[in-house]
């Protein structure tokens, strides 16, 4: 375990920790199959439910497998840091979903597709082929556990890893098979307008073009049949990460929230994986409801991160309530974004048994 932790953490040194925003000028621009149950599911031992997944042609992950899978999973995160970044690859794969798209994998969503060349080299997607490598020890040590789990439960760690809420998920997702289930660019958000001043592009399974941010971000969330309330949550988890300017030619290349200098754990451990970058909160490895107080704080510091996909949550009279109940109870941001995190961990997402599996 110490040797691979090792290596993740070497690997951690080199990626992004940017969230779920795809800044403009890296990003794209112009930019359910047969579902079966288990036999005797509950009341039958590991071993025997595999034979009987096995007899209906299923490949059923195990009970054990996916808590071997986690605990791997959570030391990985802890050691590196890479919080930011798992939630990244997870959101980046399941956020490809499209409600109108009823064929799996068309669909697209938290199916695993992100592993494959072209989607790990869409604009909106790089550096996430770093994290796609440090979860490969996980894949090789517990190969029964879907590379869509994989990413999910990362995710998942990371918020919870960081002080967030504890998310209900749950697992068995069948992984997308081969490029050829691979989502089209243009489906992710960006975080600002790119030069001819318009958001998002007319790729993707649908168009996301908008000349303000607002816009943008609703035909990029209701594609994926995600709700103003959802929208404004699972932007709180920009609470966590930076943007990096030679990815994204947003923020600077450090400050002094993250030069290593200050400690950015919500639990006061040192450790930051790579140095640099621009945070949207002080302490960008602690997830709480510091996001809403940052962002519409006319007195904060400068060198936080505010975007304009940010602000327009404190703008938007649809966004506003929501931005502001989060801002006056992170009990509510937290119930709120739980409730969000776990929607889109599941978005096109084909799970054996049917009802999934919990741990």
């Amino acid at each position: 375990m110490a040797s691979t932790l090792a290596v993740v953490a070497a690997l951690a040194a080199v990626g992004s920790s940017h969230a779920f925003l795809a800044p403009a000028p890296m990003a794209f621009k112009g930019p359910m199959a047969l579902r079966s149950t288990a036999p005797f599911r509950c009341a039958v031992p590991a071993v025997s439910r595999r034979v009987n997944a096995a007899a209906l042609g299923l490949n059923m992950v195990s009970e054990s497998d996916l808590k071997g899978a986690k605990e791997m999973i959570e030391g990985i995160v802890d050691k590196t840091n890479a919080n930011p970044l798992m939630v990244r690859l997870a959101w980046h794969d399941s956020g490809t979903y499209d409600v109108n798209i009823k064929e799996w994998p068309a669909c697209g969503g938290a199916i695993g597709s992100i592993r494959f060349d072209p989607e790990i080299t869409h604009g909106a997607n790089a550096g996430l082929n770093t994290a796609v490598k440090m979860l490969e020890p996980v894949k090789a040590k517990y190969p029964e556990v879907s590379y869509a789990d994989i990413f999910q439960m990362a995710s998942a760690a990371g918020i919870e890893l960081a002080g967030g809420p504890k998310i209900d998920m749950k697992y068995g997702r069948v992984d997308a098979a081969g490029p050829e289930d691979c989502s089209p660019e243009g489906n992710l958000p960006d975080a600002e307008a790119g030069d001819e001043g318009k958001y998002g592009g007319a790729g993707g399974t649908a168009s996301t073009e908008d000349t303000t941010p607002n816009g943008h971000l609703r035909k990029v969330f209701y594609r994926m049949g995600l709700n103003d309330e959802e929208i404004v949550a699972l932007s709180g988890a920009h609470t966590l990460g930076r943007a990096w300017k030679d990815r994204s030619g947003l923020g600077v290349d450090k400050t002094k929230f993250t030069d290593g200098s200050k400690v950015a754990r919500k639990d006061g451990k040192e450790g930051v994986g790579k140095k640099g970058g621009s945070s949207w909160t002080e302490k960008w490895l602690a997830f709480d409801n510091s996001y809403f107080t940052t962002i519409p704080d006319e007195g904060a510091d400068k060198e936080l991160l505010k975007l304009s996909t940010d602000k327009t949550l404190f703008g938007d009279d649809g966004f506003k309530p929501f931005a502001e109940k989060f801002r006056d109870s992170e009990e509510e941001f937290f119930k709120s974004y739980a409730a969000a995190h776990k929607k889109l961990s599941e978005l096109g997402s084909k799970f054996e048994p049917a009802d999934g599996i919990k741990i």
